[in-house]
């Protein structure tokens, strides 16, 4: 099976090893990521401005590009995932922004949100199931009580996320279970971790970070699984004092190809 993947810059840059981490598992699963050519960036967040449509543009282009394929678009960074999901939702359901995003690119067929868009989350529970990720699972996660952030983006607005209850989450969880390893529930799992008020405010970034950690640990996690890599940064610079994994990284490691993905 064929997507379309939109990595993102992060991915691309800093955190390559995610991104190889997610391309190797997805083999191993039977799904090869074809990366859209000349993608840029998603513009890192979705402007609700209706008269807002440049930071748009690019997201439309992965998503027209992924359409003309008939593929889905498959996104692994959580903020990516939110910009791309909200501008496809924009482009089918409220006219008169598509009608001038479609004016602006007047030289190219008009979209008008056909694509499917899925996280990488979504393409392992809802297009490979859970259950075949268990049967791939070479290096079950043993031991290992994990608790899932999911952060702000991943869920919300959960009206057209769509991917999951945003009060009460349970993909992450399920797929830490599918990876052999103990999920850990505790309350501060969908609250924000301060990233985007890291400039800003660095104590108050500071703050909400150790709400988040402190909540987990005292839940019994020996680790944080997370699915975006600008809350994984900041729980790491702001001083969890237990591993912050990305989701990929541990996906790698139980389907056996982690050592793979990192000398690729």
């Amino acid at each position: 099976m064929k997507v379309s993947y939109f990595p993102g810059c992060t991915l691309k840059n800093k955190a390559k090893d995610l991104d190889e981490y997610a391309r190797k598992s997805a083999e191993v699963l039977g799904v090869t990521l074809e990366e859209i050519e000349d993608w840029q960036c998603c513009g890192g967040v979705f402007t609700t401005s209706r008269d807002e449509v440049a930071t748009k543009l690019s997201s439309v282009r992965a998503l027209k590009s992924s359409a003309a394929k008939g593929q889905a678009l498959v996104s692994v960074c959580s903020a990516c995932h939110n910009v791309i999901k909200q501008t496809n939702h924009a482009m089918k359901n409220d006219k008169e922004f598509a009608d001038k995003v479609n004016r602006y690119m007047s030289d190219e067929e008009a979209y008008g949100g056909e694509c499917e868009v899925y996280h990488y989350l979504e393409l392992l529970r809802d297009v490979v199931g859970f259950d075949k990720v268990k049967e791939a699972v070479v290096a079950p996660l043993k031991g290992k009580k994990i608790a899932a952030y999911y952060g702000c983006l991943l869920l919300r607005p959960g009206s057209v996320m769509k991917m999951d209850d945003p009060e009460n989450p349970r993909i992450i969880e399920d797929l830490v279970r599918a990876m052999g390893a103990e999920p850990v529930i505790y309350a501060n799992r969908n609250e924000c971790c301060g990233g985007y008020v890291a400039f800003e405010s660095p104590a108050l970034a500071e703050k909400k970070s150790h709400a988040v950690f402190e909540n987990a640990k005292a839940a019994g996690a020996d680790m944080i699984i997370t699915a975006c890599p600008l809350c994984k940064y900041n729980l790491v610079k702001n001083g969890c004092d237990i591993p912050v994994v990305y989701f990929t990284e541990l996906l790698a490691e139980a389907l056996g190809v982690k050592e793979d993905a990192a000398n690729a």
